[in-house]
């Protein structure tokens, strides 16, 4: 697990609980995707639409709880980012 990740993951989780919800990932990402971009703790690209958020989530719950643990997500962010 990438630093990157837990970093980019702290900063989603906006109730501060440690899991991520669909929603908060695409709230957070639309509120806060172009701050963590400009930082270089996401990358450009990786700002998408809710759709893509939505994707991202669904890519990353492995096993269909409908919430993110932060091993699910850095899963799929290290590997998708290219943080490891």
């Amino acid at each position: 697990m990438s630093e990157k990740a837990r970093k980019l993951f702290e900063a989603l989780d906006l109730d501060h609980n440690g899991t991520l919800t669909r929603e908060e990932v695409i709230i957070a990402l639309r509120t806060k995707g172009p701050s963590l971009a400009a930082s270089g703790d996401l990358p450009f690209w990786g700002l998408g639409d809710v759709d893509d958020s939505s994707a991202l989530f669904d890519a990353a719950d492995q096993n269909g709880d409908s919430v993110l643990t932060l091993e699910e997500f850095s899963a799929v962010v290290d590997r998708r980012f290219g943080w490891s």
